[in-house]
């Protein structure tokens, strides 16, 4: 039986990860870990009964601790809890489902530990690609994308020559806001950026789908992934989420995955790869969708999509800065303290103002990542 434990379980991916275990019931979930949703971590560990929970905020540990208390998994807290649960020596894959630059360390450990990594979270590769992918491979890992799009893109590409690969096509709905102009898009409340057309997720991805940045962000991941060079990546716009992305090849021939909008299909796909399993859920009809549409990024309006090319190209520490840039600006706006295009001036404000680290290491990384948000907490 195959073993995992699953970091952000209490998240959109968390969720939909353990409904894939609890639908297939030959997998043990060993170890969850949350930030302090106490309730619901409650629930799953008496539904999974992990061996171990890590809680990140030690108050809502020790709330937690007090509520299993008549069972026997043990609660641990902090980076060191997650570090731990993410390098337990029972497990065989590590479910990086988390938000945010919290994910790095422990995603580092897991590999050095050998455990292959389900991953879900794009902070951890867009900051520090020059980092996880060497000692990936290095140690034997497999990274296996999670994302629709990444994972979308490594399936076109099963049992295909890399050297092949002519041109990565990432597609993208275009978000809530599609088709508007910088004028409309000044007075959107957070409920508006809240109503993606095709894709139920968290608030923050959500938020970053109606900026674009969320594209950005997979662009500078693809790049680190699949090992090909910015040049030879294109967002293409797909309303109805349908395609999930393509491959281009040197011969002509363009590979698509195509389905529903459902992200229980790559968090299957990750867990049993190369496996294929029976999925229950809505079938494309070809004959009821009849056509499917193609448009060009607004790159004038979308203004997340440009800036993460500029900090991609950029390299170095300049990624770190805008992924913390924007996590910052994005939480303000959901808080109601700035305005929706405001998300955009902080992060341009914030990569005019870094000075570049080309080959930042961990401690570099978390460094700038804590310098954007001084400079953010001070101006806005």
């Amino acid at each position: 039986m195959k073993k995992i434990a699953i970091l952000g379980s209490t998240g959109s991916i968390g969720t939909q990860t353990l409904e894939v275990v609890e639908h297939n019931g030959d997998i043990q979930v060993e170890a969850l870990s949350a930030n302090g949703n106490v309730e619901l971590l409650e629930k799953q560990a008496r539904k999974f009964h992990p061996s171990v929970i890590a809680v990140f905020r030690e108050a809502a540990a020790k709330d937690l601790k007090e509520r299993l208390k008549d069972t026997d998994i043990r609660i641990v807290t902090g980076m060191d809890g997650l570090i731990e649960i993410a390098t337990l020596p029972e497990t065989d894959i590590l479910v990086t489902a988390i938000v945010g630059m919290i994910g790095i360390l422990p995603t580092i450990e897991a590999i050095k530990a050998g455990k292959d990594i389900a991953l879900a979270n794009k902070e951890t590769l867009v900051t520090a690609g020059h980092i996880i992918m060497p000692l990936a491979e290095q140690k034997g890992v497999q990274i296996l994308p999670v994302d629709s799009e990444h994972s979308a893109i490594f399936q076109a590409l099963h049992g295909e020559d890399r050297g092949g690969i002519e041109k990565i096509l990432i597609t993208a709905s275009g978000g809530p806001f599609r088709g508007k102009t910088r004028e409309e898009l000044a007075g959107v409340q957070v409920e508006d950026a809240l109503k993606h057309p095709n894709w139920s997720m968290g608030q923050k991805i959500t938020i970053d789908s109606a900026t674009l940045v969320n594209k950005g962000l997979e662009v500078m991941e693809a790049k680190w992934l699949f090992g090909v060079d910015l040049d030879r990546i294109q967002v293409v716009v797909q309303p109805k989420s349908i395609i999930h992305s393509m491959v281009e090849f040197k011969d002509g021939a363009v590979i698509a995955q195509l389905g529903t909008p459902d992200m229980k299909l790559p968090i299957q796909y990750a867990l049993y790869y190369p496996e294929r399993r029976y999925l229950p859920g809505d079938r494309l009809d070809f004959w009821k969708l009849k056509e499917i549409t193609f448009e060009k990024p607004d790159m004038d309006t979308f203004l997340g999509l440009p800036l993460a090319f500029r900090a991609a190209r950029t390299g170095g520490s300049m990624p770190t800065v805008f992924n913390a840039a924007n996590e910052r600006a994005v939480s303000k706006f959901l808080n109601r303290k700035i305005r929706f295009l405001d998300i955009y001036e902080i992060i341009s404000d914030a990569m005019e103002h870094h000075k570049v680290i080309p080959d930042p290491s961990i401690e570099e990384i978390l460094a700038a990542e804590q310098a954007t948000y001084e400079r953010i907490e001070s101006r806005w």
